[in-house]
Parts: structure tokens; C-alpha cells; sequence
């Protein structure tokens, strides 16, 4: 099922059983082999709505086609679809864990992207984590560079964040779940006015991200979100140093100064372990969460960086 939308397509599928969201600025409905597709791979929770403006300004600059693919579960099908096509086997392969959701990924580049394509992933926090998975996993995939925004890459648990979040996540998850519930059961026009006094803290709020920030009410989003981070916070341990320097010339880092998931201790040890990497700290003041108001901003920023690794 597919919808446009101010120059944006968004298409439901299932890929390996689960209900997925796709988001497409550009040359949203056929590719051939010799394009370079920008594919955004989310952070957590993976509601590819968050990422429009992101993904508008990047394709206004570069004018490449720019995709993003929920995460597995992350979305709220239409009422055509169920959020996974056979539910025993999804909770077999264990669809919505994070293993699951990096397989879901391969799979989806495999399935609806022609081989060959030239491809620029960008991931933002754990959705980094994929990345290096799948370059890992699939060396043969055609990455020209991987943009990792504020990478949660390692010790999440460990970090000023993991340590709050790890017991909510791990230990108290199911408590969160009636209030999840019913939060769904509340109107459209009620959620978003909830949201927005949530995130009246924040003065240049992008419109952009109610919707999709009231698309996360619905129960089964915010469920499968939690599950994923209680994964996280199990598995995303010491960091892969052998895939980074196998693509360290296709890689770019940018690492927050306040972000309370990868602190600036992480962004020092990558310095010292990868001196030849392009390794970036933010001196803009952005938040984890930059897609909450400086979408734009760092899109802006990741053109650029494109524009001349492309150029050197």
C-alpha cells in the first residue's frame, strides 16, 4: 500500500514477515543498478516519519534518491495489514530483536533494491550498530560511505543513559505496558496535543515529528520499541573494532558533546584507537534526538561531508 505526501511516498510491506514502513524522497518507485540510493537506517525507536525533513533537505542538496526503512514492527500498518504475516514464525526467528531487525535490513536490500546499486547508508544510534552489522554480515554489499550520527556502537548499557534506562527496559519492561495500552486508546487530535505539551520544552520543534510521534502511541509500537532497547542494553557490548577498520575510509562518525547514550569518553577512545578515521564531535549543541528540531541542520552537514569525500 503506498501514499504520497509533500514530495514523499510511504509504502507498507512486509519484509521477513513483519509489517515495515518505507519512506521515499526522489526516484521513490523504480531504481536501477547504476543509482546511489541514500537508504536511512533508524534509530530506536525506528518510526521513519521522524526522518522527513532529514531526508527532504538531504535529497534537495544531492539529489539522489533517499529511502528509509522502518524498523521491523516500528510502524502502524493500515487496517489491511497485521503487524507480522505468520506470528509463529515471526516469534521464532525472533522478528523484532535486534538481531531480527539487522536481518530485516539485509533482507530488504536483497528484496526491493536492484543489485549492484550504489549505496550511501546513513544510520542514527543503534541503527549504526546495523550498519557495521551488515557490512559485516554482507562485505559484498555496495557501500560507498556509512554516516553514523550519534553511534551507539558500544557499551549502551554502561553509559549515563543505559544505566537509568537499562532496569525499565530489561527488568520493568511489561509495567509500561497498560500505560502504553492506554495511551493508544486515546483520539488522534488528543495524542497530538499531548505531544506537543511533551515536547513544549523544545522551541523549534519540527511539526513534522507529531505525526509520527503519535504513530509511536499505538500499542504495538511503543512494545516492540521497548523490546528492541532491552535487547540493546543486552547485546550492544564491546565495540566491533575488526569491521571498523576493514571500512574505516568508507565511514564517517559524528558524536554528540551532551549525548547521555555514547558520552564523550567513547568519541576520545575512537580518536585515540582510529587516528586516520573521520571522526567528528558536535560542536552545534545537537541533541541525541536531533531529529526533534535540527532534522534540516544535519542534513545539511551530511551533504556537505558527502559532497567532498565524493570529490576526494
Amino acid at each position: 500500500m503506498e501514499s504520497s505526501m509533500e514530495g514523499c511516498q510511504t509504502q507498507f510491506i512486509y519484509c521477513n514477515g513483519a509489517a515495515t514502513e518505507v519512506l521515499k524522497v526522489g526516484a521513490a518507485r523504480h531504481l536501477s543498478g547504476t543509482d546511489v540510493l541514500f537508504l536511512i537506517i533508524p534509530g530506536n525507536p525506528g518510526v521513519v516519519g521522524f526522518y522527513r525533513s532529514f531526508m527532504q533537505t538531504l535529497h534537495g542538496m544531492l539529489g539522489h534518491p533517499v529511502w528509509a526503512v522502518s524498523h521491523a514492527g516500528h510502524c502502524a500498518p493500515p487496517g489491511s495489514m497485521d503487524m507480522v504475516e505468520d506470528a509463529s514464525a515471526a516469534a521464532k526467528r525472533d522478528a523484532f530483536g535486534l538481531n531480527g531487525q539487522i536481518q530485516h535490513k539485509l533482507i530488504f536490500l536483497q528484496q526491493h533494491v536492484p543489485r549492484g546499486t550504489s549505496l550511501v547508508l546513513v544510520g542514527h544510534s543503534i541503527g549504526c550498530y546495523m550498519i557495521l552489522e551488515m557490512m559485516k554480515r554482507e562485505p559484498g554489499l555496495k557501500v560507498l560511505k556509512a554516516v553514523m550520527l550519534f553511534p551507539t556502537i558500544e557499551r549502551m548499557a554502561q553509559s549515563p543513559q543505559g544505566k537509568l534506562m537499562t532496569p525499565l527496559l530489561c527488568q520493568l519492561r511489561y509495567l509500561a505496558y497498560l500505560p502504553v495500552f492506554l495511551l493508544s486508546l486515546l483520539p488522534h487530535s488528543l495524542a497530538a496535543l499531548l505531544i506537543r505539551l511533551l515536547f513544549s520544552s523544545i522551541p523549534a520543534l519540527d511539526p513534522s515529528v507529531v505525526p509520527p510521534s503519535v504513530q509511536l502511541l499505538s500499542g504495538d509500537c511503543a512494545v516492540n520499541s521497548m523490546y528492541l532497547g532491552g535487547q540493546e542494553m543486552r547485546m550492544v557490548l564491546e565495540r566491533d573494532d575488526v569491521t571498523i577498520r576493514r571500512n574505516l575510509d568508507r565511514l564517517i562518525f559524528y558524536y554528540g558533546a551532551t549525548d547521555h547514550w555514547c558520552p564523550v569518553s567513547y568519541f576520545q577512545d575512537m580518536r585515540r584507537d582510529f587516528p586516520h578515521g573521520d571522526i567528528r564531535l558536535c560542536d552545534r549543541g545537537l541533541r541525541h534526538a536531533f531529529v526533534l528540531d535540527a532534522g534540516r541542520e544535519v542534513a545539511q552537514m551530511v551533504a556537505e561531508w558527502i559532497r567532498s569525500s565524493m570529490r576526494t
